[in-house]
């Protein structure tokens, strides 16, 4: 079926005032030329309506299933808290629908498994939010090192420490619980350990720690201390597939975190990426030595920002780089993005990080 010059997106998740979409998803399709906001969905009827005139939508809908049987949609985004990611996803694909759903694309990796499987006999594309991956920064300091400018890569290090808080009200008390997938190691860890993966390789093997040192939030809403089981801070050590060594630390800390920054070392020079938040959140800066010993600020190529300058900055900029390329890639058939594929690697990697700390043995990636 050919694609109108528009792709027609339905955002499931779609709240006016609170979650992912809306400090993302839906400005970065307000400003997007390749997409349109065709229907939100949230759980209540009022809720959609308010958001459907807020953002311009031309459908509201409180029951995801009709959404994604609705002919106005090609592609469905799933925006809702992980452990319901599953079934909107299957549903979408069942409708044969093409679907973007934030990562985790599943709260295990058996769901992640099966969605991807049920894409593939569909026929259908996907997109999970890894949305470092277009992150113009990341994409130039990839180019260089694919093209020589390191040389060998010998040496990564790369740390990720965010704010995080000593409390929280009770609607977000879910997040103490591991088995519900948001916490450290799925979200900051996952995101920051597959940028490395993306700029440079895949990794070969890796020894972890993971723990959780601060072990009680105060729920703000009742001014008791709930018990926390969440992991807060994740170490690894990591060979690639080309045989350079990694050394990783995510973490969420109370005060003053510095921040994210990666180092790439090579036998003839080094490139440095920073931020002040995560970088499927933000830009970031690029610096580079080559043969020398001073880092210089580097300039990013403009070719590589694929969004009007209309675009919101933060992390509407990188989620509207991310529309822009699943456009492309309904239009041409060419997959440029991170997919459901991308996503079941990225689960398995998570896996092994967790059973490399609880067995303290280094794992072997498949």
């Amino acid at each position: 079926m050919r694609m109108p010059q528009k792709i027609r997106v339905g955002v499931i998740g779609a709240n006016a005032h609170l979650g992912w979409a809306q400090r993302s998803h839906l400005p970065a399709l307000a400003a997007s030329p390749d997409c349109e906001l065709a229907a939100v969905c949230t759980t209540r009827p009022e809720s959609a309506e308010e958001s459907r005139l807020k953002y311009g939508a031309g459908l509201a809908f409180h029951d995801y299933r009709e959404m994604v049987a609705s002919p106005a949609i090609d592609l469905v985004a799933v925006v809702v808290r992980v452990p319901n990611h599953f079934e909107p996803t299957k549903a979408a694909l069942e409708a044969g629908k093409h679907v973007y759903t934030e990562w985790p694309l599943g709260r295990t990796t058996a769901e992640a498994v099966e969605l991807a499987a049920l894409a593939r006999t569909k026929g259908l594309r996907t997109v999970v939010g890894l949305q470092a991956r277009v992150n113009p920064g990341l994409v130039y300091m990839k180019e260089l090192i694919a093209n020589g400018y390191v040389g060998e890569v010998l040496a990564c290090h790369v740390s990720m420490l965010r704010e995080g808080q000593l409390q929280r009200p009770s609607s977000r008390m879910w997040q103490r619980d591991p088995t519900q997938g948001v916490h450290t190691l799925t979200i900051a860890a996952a995101h920051t350990l597959d940028a490395l993966r993306f700029v440079t390789t895949g990794y070969s093997q890796l020894t972890s720690l993971v723990t959780t040192l601060v072990r009680q939030w105060l729920d703000t809403d009742t001014g008791e201390m709930v018990d926390v089981s969440a992991p807060d801070n994740v170490q690894v050590n990591a060979r690639l597939s080309n045989g350079a060594v990694v050394c990783a630390q995510i973490a969420s800390v109370p005060w003053a975190a510095s921040g994210y920054r990666m180092e790439i070392y090579g036998r003839e020079g080094t490139l440095v990426a920073t931020s002040d938040e995560s970088p499927q959140l933000a830009e970031v800066q690029l610096q580079g030595a080559r043969s020398g010993h001073r880092l210089q600020p580097m300039d990013i190529p403009s070719r590589l920002v694929l969004v009007p300058d209309n675009m919101p900055r933060g992390s509407p900029f990188v989620v509207g780089q991310m529309y822009h390329q699943v456009a492309q890639a309904l239009h041409t058939g060419h997959d440029s993005h991170p997919t459901f594929e991308t996503a079941v690697e990225l689960h398995r990697i998570v896996d092994a990080i967790r059973l490399s700390s609880d067995s303290g043995r280094e794992v072997a990636i498949q």
